[in-house]
């Protein structure tokens, strides 16, 4: 299980990265590994405000339909489109090309309660 050590990660399976007050959010490698082949995802939150577990849109693979939640509160500022014509690239990029969204974080703090690499690695495997 691949495990980037500078994200933050939700027990949900969203990692986040935080780069100043924007912070990107997808899916982690468990999470796709455990969905299997995703065929499709929809996204329809962009510039909304979203608070922490909110979804914030799904995923769809071969076997499932998966929710999406919002490991923090923000505005959805960028959704992904490239993930609309290549959902693949979630199964095979899962932490660069197959991000899905960019949050303006409204609350610095709830970063505290995100998981480290090891605290979520130590959970789920």
């Amino acid at each position: 299980m691949n495990v980037p050590a500078n994200l933050k990660y939700t027990s949900d399976h969203e990692w986040i990265k935080v780069e100043g007050d924007i912070a990107t959010i997808g899916i982690t490698d468990f999470a796709q590994g455990e969905l299997g082949d995703i065929v499709y995802v929809e996204i329809e939150t962009e510039g909304d405000n979203l608070s922490k577990g909110d979804v914030f849109g799904t995923v769809e693979a071969v076997k499932t339909v998966s929710d999406l939640f919002m490991p923090l509160k923000g505005e959805v500022v960028e959704v992904n489109e490239n993930i609309e014509s290549a959902p693949e690239s979630v199964n095979d990029s899962p932490y660069e090309a197959g991000w899905m969204i960019k949050v303006k974080i409204e609350d610095m703090s709830e970063l505290d309660n995100l998981l480290s690499a090891d605290a979520y690695q130590a959970e789920f495997s």
